[in-house]
């Protein structure tokens, strides 16, 4: 079963794994964390529907009980899961993947995510070759309501931002169901009924093409923001009042404004290894944070910062953690303090362009991706020669390599998931970003 990842069980439906395998990962759900009482939620997929009832069959079986959340978005899951005091909970979803794909996110006691290295690799193992004998006492169904305190959870964070003129594209995902109930009606919506065939594009905003009508959208009603939801919920990303993307990383140095004005100096921040230098040095500039670099994934990201005690963090992707959310990341709630900061900013006369082209100050390649096999020898061979021609200033050998010189740095890691080497980078100049990416290029044509 090729279903198995390093962050979360996800595949196309009824090829990468099917049914019966779901069943399995409910029956033995119980017994891998160590409780009768489950907590599941799904979004609106198309087979969701059969996948839940092939889990919680599996999960009563078990003789646990399941405790039903419905339709819901991730992040409401993590929520329930850590407020409840669930010491397990799955979400069916496949996140930002195209309308064939499906699969399930597991969490554990306070949310904490499970992850390849810490279950579902003993999970996999029993589904692949446990023994399934059916309980006697088989467990329940429950309808599980916090969709109300939730929303109020939501709205206690959001302040005045109605000196802004926003957009909001749902991508048809989970987000639908409750962004207008926290925003209102002032803000104009594309794409916010909840439909899992996902009929206008595809719900991955870090993919441009998904982002066009946003962006036109900004442009024809002349919004101050775009803001931009993944399938599930759990991503957000955003659109400025020009009409162009924001990277994801660079939202992590804005939410600096909301988290860390006030705030004594020394306050620890989480990103990725692909995230951006100068989210790093505005922060340490504006507000004296302390910036800790981590591998990418929530699996990994949400035990980080809990860890390090940091107040929040994010990654390039467009998942923001935060510490009064059980250190778990929500697309809405990194939406509504993302406003809080641009109405605010707005209010001074700062617009959302001009306070990102504050925070960013290189040139930065974007993430390309290299379909090669041998991923460790190309790997290798591009820190070698980068380390035997210049004066490395700072080195990470997790998640790949993040080499560091004096005006520019680069992230080469390989997909968890695909025949890819993803590599990134960025440098002072143009010209210098221009010539060490063909350098790279020249290095990676050798192992085709």
């Amino acid at each position: 079963m090729g279903a198995f990842h390093a962050y979360d069980i996800r595949g196309i439906y009824n090829k990468d794994f099917n049914r019966e395998d779901v069943y399995r990962i409910g029956y033995f759900l119980p017994q891998l964390l160590g409780t009768s009482k489950i907590l599941v939620g799904r979004d609106a997929r198309e087979s969701s529907p059969e996948i839940y009832e092939a889990l919680t069959k599996g999960i009563n079986d078990a003789g646990a009980d399941v405790f039903d959340l419905g339709l819901a978005t991730t992040p409401l899951v993590y929520y329930t899961t850590a407020k409840l005091g669930f010491k397990a909970s799955v979400q069916i979803t496949a996140s930002h993947n195209p309308k064939e794909y499906n699969g399930l996110k597991i969490s554990r006691e306070n949310a904490l995510p499970v992850g390849y290295d810490s279950g579902l690799k003993e999970l996999e193992s029993l589904v692949l070759g446990g023994n399934v004998e059916p309980s006697s006492k088989r467990g329940s169904i429950t309808p599980i309501k916090v969709k109300e305190e939730y929303l109020e959870f939501l709205k206690a964070k959001l302040e005045d931002v109605s000196n802004l003129k926003i957009a909001v594209d749902c991508s048809n995902g989970m987000a639908g169901l409750f962004v207008q109930q926290v925003f209102g009606e002032t803000p104009t919506y594309i794409y916010d009924d909840v439909d899992g065939t996902f009929p206008n594009h595809e719900p991955n905003p870090l993919d441009e093409p998904n982002v066009a009508d946003l962006k036109a959208l900004v442009n024809h009603t002349k919004s101050d923001i775009g803001v931009i939801f993944d399938g599930d919920a759990d991503r957000v990303m955003f659109v400025d009042e020009k009409g162009k993307f924001v990277s994801p990383d660079l939202i992590i140095a804005l939410l600096g404004h909301y988290f860390l004005e006030g705030k004594p100096a020394g306050q620890i921040v989480l990103q990725d290894i692909r995230s951006s230098k100068a989210v790093g040095e505005y922060l340490k500039k504006n507000f004296g944070a302390e910036i800790h670099t981590w591998r990418v994934g929530r699996a990994y990201a949400a035990l980080k910062l809990r860890e390090i005690d940091g107040i929040y963090g994010g990654e390039l992707a467009g998942h923001y953690y935060f510490k009064d959310f059980f250190y778990s990341d929500s697309g809405m709630l990194a939406a509504i303090l993302t406003l809080n900061v641009v109405a605010k900013l707005k209010s001074k006369g700062i617009s959302f362009s001009e306070a990102i082209s504050a925070i960013s100050c290189y040139h930065n390649s974007g993430e390309i991706n290299f379909k090669i096999e041998q991923k460790q020898q190309a790997m290798d061979a591009i820190k070698k020669h980068f380390e035997e021609a210049e004066t490395v200033t700072a080195f990470y050998d997790f998640d790949g390599y993040r080499l560091e010189f004096a005006d520019w740095w680069f992230n080469v890691r390989p997909s968890n998931t695909e025949p890819y080497l993803r590599f990134l980078a960025e440098a002072t100049s143009e010209d210098l970003l221009v010539e060490k990416v063909k350098a790279v290029k020249a290095i990676i044509a050798n192992f085709k």
